[in-house]
């Protein structure tokens, strides 16, 4: 087995999983990007140097694509697989009562069968290295976001996934990890939140929220794979939620009740 470290991401070709490569490719990894946007993995790529980076494009609902493109990341990367990221997502938002039922699906596919997908079938390779599955979650994992009812329910299961697994393969030695960003600054902002046509970017901004880089998060990544904490919270929104949601429940009931739409 090869001595150098290997990381596969999915959702790579822009964001939180852009990030991520171009910082564990730094720190002499070796990367593999996956993502269902050829140009953006093309242009990760090119913002890496190329090097120890390999790119596939991929839909993680797509389960024989994963076995593929798992098969021959490790091919490359001499059996390794140390670090599995489940990063792929994407970002909806509106009152649940009037959502599309296909938008519905899809986000749900994505968010959570597509993490699923990936813990289920990446289980394998990682049980060979030891290595570590880690999970984007979101803040919306800490208590259920008013205008982003779905996503929620995504990612709470997200977290969720990743405490049942730490417990199950524990006695593999595989640990689970998850990331809990508040909101950050990729394109997910771009979508509509609550009861207004405003982005989620503006409403966040109009309630006077921080945005957090994703070099942050992806920092934040390198730290969880190499601690043993099960959840790491990053940025301010993140961990203020959390002091809410455990310290002041009604408070953030309230808050949430007046909808992240109608602030500011």
């Amino acid at each position: 087995m090869s001595e150098v470290k290997a990381i596969f991401i999915t959702g790579g070709g822009s964001g939180i999983g852009r990030a991520t490569a171009r910082l564990f490719a730094q720190r002499g990894w070796r990367v593999g990007i996956a993502d269902v946007n050829a140009a953006g993995l093309a242009e990760t790529i090119a913002l890496m140097g190329g090097g120890m980076a390999q790119s596939y494009v991929m839909d993680v609902r797509d389960r024989e694509a994963w076995v593929a493109h798992l098969d021959s990341f490790t091919t490359v990367s001499g059996g390794r697989l140390d670090v599995l990221f489940n990063n792929a997502g994407i970002g909806t938002g509106g009152p649940l009562a009037e959502a599309d039922f296909d938008e519905l699906d899809r986000t749900v596919a994505i968010n959570l069968m597509g993490v699923i997908n990936g813990a289920r079938i990446g289980y394998a390779y990682l049980a060979k290295s030891r290595g570590c599955l880690l999970n984007t979650a979101s803040a919306s994992a800490i208590y259920g976001s008013s205008g982003l009812a779905t996503y929620s329910a995504t990612k709470f299961g997200v977290r969720a996934l990743t405490e049942a697994l730490d417990g199950e393969w524990h006695g593999a030695g595989v640990r689970v990890r998850d990331i809990i960003p508040g909101f950050i600054e990729t394109p997910l902002l771009d979508g509509i939140a609550g009861r207004t046509n405003r982005s989620i970017r503006e409403s966040v901004i109009a309630a006077g929220l921080e945005l957090t880089s994703a070099d942050t998060v992806a920092e934040a990544a390198w730290d969880a794979v190499h601690g043993t904490k099960v959840h790491t919270y990053v940025g301010k929104t993140a961990h203020r939620l959390a002091f809410a949601a455990r310290w002041m429940p009604g408070s953030l009931r309230k808050r949430m009740q007046r909808g992240l739409g109608s602030e500011g």
